[in-house]
């Protein structure tokens, strides 16, 4: 069972862990007909574009919890990202062993399999099976770290309420109906996202907020799944985090692993 989550884990981390499945059964889903369009809300969103992290690389180490259905696993992950270049992962069971490394660029999804020696190279479309086709790489990088999408808030149809403590964002563009949390420090602390006419979700959540070298992080993250019957419950906690450092990403896969079309 171990080596069955680990295996399911290194795809999830690799593809899903932005979005979830694919084929799921459709459903009515209630959407505000009179969102009204965001010209009034240039200045709003020039703050939550200041406030997004603006850095070069990002280095962490987290330790992690994630749930799939009934199974469950403790591992260590490392994430690595050279901003708008690549995003590496490399995930760590007990006893300090690596279950999987995975590689995500603009152009190409690669997944190595250390459990079982197998290993998985295709386009960037590949993603396009289990996501949203108007999920863009930027937005992998920006829901990772905690940065508000800002591209995925210049649309027509936004609406955006304001109180003293937060700031309520709900949207949609390209057949995704989004919601931001955002907090005093123009920061998100939630992100629901779902597909129109189909029943799957993502939500994530953003706390324990460092600066660190000069940059608002949250150290903890957690990301709930829902999807053509399947739910995924991850929680992350970091207690390693760089900006602008050397982000190395080795990436060499052994000539005895199985190539999986």
């Amino acid at each position: 069972m171990r080596r069955n989550i680990l295996t399911k884990l290194s795809f999830f981390m690799a593809v899903l862990m932005l979005i979830s499945a694919c084929g799921t059964k459709k459903r009515t889903v209630k959407i505000d007909s009179t969102l009204p369009k965001a010209t009034n809300n240039e200045q709003l969103l020039k703050n939550f574009e200041l406030s997004n992290l603006n850095y070069h690389t990002f280095s962490g180490r987290a330790k992690a919890k994630v749930q799939m259905g009934k199974d469950s696993q403790n591992v260590t992950l490392n994430l690595r990202i050279d901003r708008g270049k690549a995003i590496w992962i490399s995930v760590t069971a007990l006893l300090g062993i690596e279950a999987a490394r995975v590689m995500i660029t603009p152009d190409s999804v690669k997944i190595m399999n250390k459990m079982q020696g197998e290993y998985i190279a295709k386009p960037f479309s590949y993603i396009y099976k289990y996501t949203n086709p108007n999920i863009s790489y930027k937005m992998l990088e920006d829901i990772l770290l905690g940065n508000i999408s800002v591209e995925m808030l210049r649309t027509e149809q936004l609406q955006v309420a304001s109180s003293t403590d937060d700031v309520q964002i709900i949207g949609v563009r390209d057949g995704l109906t989004f919601h931001y949390g955002v907090n005093n420090a123009n920061r998100p602390f939630n992100f629901n996202l779902m597909e129109l006419g189909k029943s799957n979700k993502l939500e994530a959540t953003y706390s324990d907020y460092e600066m660190i070298g000069g940059y608002n992080f949250p150290n903890r993250f957690t990301l709930n799944i829902e999807g053509d019957g399947v739910k995924v419950n991850s929680d992350l906690a970091y207690n390693k985090a760089e900006f602008n450092t050397t982000a190395e990403m080795p990436f060499k896969v052994p000539s005895s692993y199985k190539v999986i079309n």
